[in-house]
């Protein structure tokens, strides 16, 4: 694709939804990153290992290549949790850096509103009683929250 067609697609990227997208990501790729080396543990003790060939020639188990089956299926899921790794670790490169920025009382804003969608409405008077502020001021220190965020990852508009 052209420089000049990519410039253009950018500049129409709804950049807020998508920090808002990337905000409400943030903690399960925290999760991918704290986790993935105990999976892929957990993986290689699954596969176990080649048993020694049966003196009497005969399989001991319904599926001869039963083995070699555990063997092939946990290689294909630690190459999918290697890669589910190395997108989170990029994903927490882009990211971290820009909320590592916001202040401690605007990451607190932003956690607390986005962190369970249907609790919205709680969430906002829950920031309401530790600023003690109204409503309409808990949605504009979002706002401005959330403003700063799209600025710190995408720059400005």
């Amino acid at each position: 694709m052209e420089a000049w067609l990519m410039s253009i697609i950018w500049k129409y990227l709804d950049k807020r939804s998508a920090a808002v997208d990337a905000l409400k990501d943030y903690s399960n790729m925290k999760f991918i990153i704290e986790h993935t080396d105990d999976e892929i543990k957990a993986a290689y003790e699954k596969m176990g290992g080649v048993s020694s060939p049966q003196s009497d020639g005969m399989p001991r188990t319904h599926n001869p290549h039963a083995v070699e089956d555990r063997m092939i299926k946990g290689i294909e899921e630690i190459d999918v949790l290697k890669e589910r790794y190395r997108q989170a670790a990029e994903y927490m490169a882009w990211f971290l850096p820009a909320w590592d920025e916001l202040s401690g009382d605007e990451r607190y804003v932003l956690e607390t509103f986005y962190s369970d969608e249907e609790r919205q409405t709680d969430s906002v008077y829950d920031i309401c009683d530790r600023f003690h502020i109204e409503r309409t001021s808990a949605y504009k220190k979002k706002n401005r929250a959330l403003q700063k965020l799209v600025t710190l990852l995408y720059g400005k508009s």
